[in-house]
């Protein structure tokens, strides 16, 4: 009886090493533990399509897919069956405590892509971070389209040039992505630029529900191939029409908050780096008499919670931008120096 039970044991750290081994499971795999195919169907169109996906869903949230009524749920709880959705995936996924070392070996791993400029990733110390949120933020015509389409081109780098070996997905708010700078920044780093376009994969953004649905289907998108980048180019551009008014700004700010939760998710199911830019408002206050007025980004305390990564870009002299990390669990607060030109994100030539 020892010898089974530890021959069990053993195959539970097997797949719990196969899990970090090979990235997110399918939801599939639940069928292994007893759950209808049916089930996992609805669990696959309500957007979980991976075992971590489940693991990390409240149980308020399963609850409200259609089709898993409450009196259902219960009924699987009472049966034992419902348990074995977080037994199945505290098997394959580690989700109690670890070691600060073993988590330490795990973020040794973590890739950071290039973002073109030397400087500003010195700065960022590698790049832009993989598995979490950065959020870059300033005026118009500050950089941050221009380098988000760099980010496009650099993630589908081989891991020794700065890149992840990925494909990018963007979802565009604004209307301001234009297929021509991919195949300019792909010429610069030697990329077939048929290529280059057909590893990124685009959606326009209509509204602010559309801009969430549109998550859903990039689970199911990521579930398929290697993604290493995820973009939003406006995450809040949506947010300023479609809600309006101090009346409306609590539910502004909940759906907005879902939206970036939803984010968060896909950092951590897929690991893929994920970029948001926001846009910023004038503060005119009484100060503004004498200092100008105050720029910050919008989005509130909502928007600064959710992002693992600050980073506020402003005008130079020129072609010439400069990006300040504004905060960062691991990064100092400093300033690069970058250039915006036809190959993308540049050192800035003196």
């Amino acid at each position: 009886m020892e010898q089974v039970r530890n021959q069990k044991m053993g195959q539970e750290h097997d797949q719990v090493d196969d899990m970090q081994q090979h990235g997110p499971f399918p939801v599939e795999n639940l069928q292994a533990s007893g759950i209808a195919s049916l089930d996992i169907k609805k669990l696959k169109d309500a957007g979980l399509c991976t075992v971590e996906s489940v693991a990390y869903s409240p149980r308020k949230e399963l609850l409200q897919i259609k089709g898993i009524s409450e009196a259902k749920v219960d009924k699987i709880i009472e049966a034992g069956m419902f348990s074995q959705f977080v037994v199945v995936s505290s098997k394959l996924i580690p989700l109690g405590f670890t070691s600060a070392s073993q988590l330490h070996a795990q973020r040794l791993e973590i890739i950071q892509l290039t973002s073109g400029s030397r400087e500003l990733d010195k700065v960022l110390e590698g790049g832009i971070e993989t598995g979490s949120i950065t959020e870059i933020y300033g005026e118009f015509r500050s950089g941050k389209t221009q380098l988000c389409h760099t980010l496009c081109v650099t993630c589908q780098l081989p891991l020794d040039q700065g890149g992840g070996e990925g494909k990018a997905m963007y979802i565009d708010a604004e209307g301001t992505f234009r297929p021509q700078r991919l195949l300019q920044i792909a010429d610069r780093f030697g990329l077939n630029g048929a290529d280059v376009l057909e590893n990124v994969a685009y959606a326009r953004a209509y509204n602010t529900d559309h801009q969430s649905r549109l998550l859903l289907e990039a689970a199911s998108m990521m579930v398929e191939t290697r993604f290493a980048l995820m973009i939003v180019d406006s995450a809040t551009a949506l947010y300023r029409t479609d809600f309006s008014g101090r009346g409306e700004l609590s539910a502004r700010q909940m759906h907005l908050a879902k939206f970036l939760r939803s984010l968060q998710k896909l950092a951590d199911e897929f690991g893929v780096a994920v970029v948001i830019t926001n846009q910023v408002v004038a503060q005119v206050d009484g100060s503004a008499i004498f200092a100008g007025p105050q720029i910050k980004p919008i989005g509130g305390n909502i928007m600064a919670h959710a992002s693992a990564t600050r980073l506020a870009l402003r005008k130079g002299r020129g072609e010439e931008r400069i990006c300040k990390v504004i905060s960062s669990p691991c990064l100092a607060e400093a300033e690069a120096r970058f250039q915006i030109s036809a190959e993308g994100v540049t050192d800035v030539k003196d």
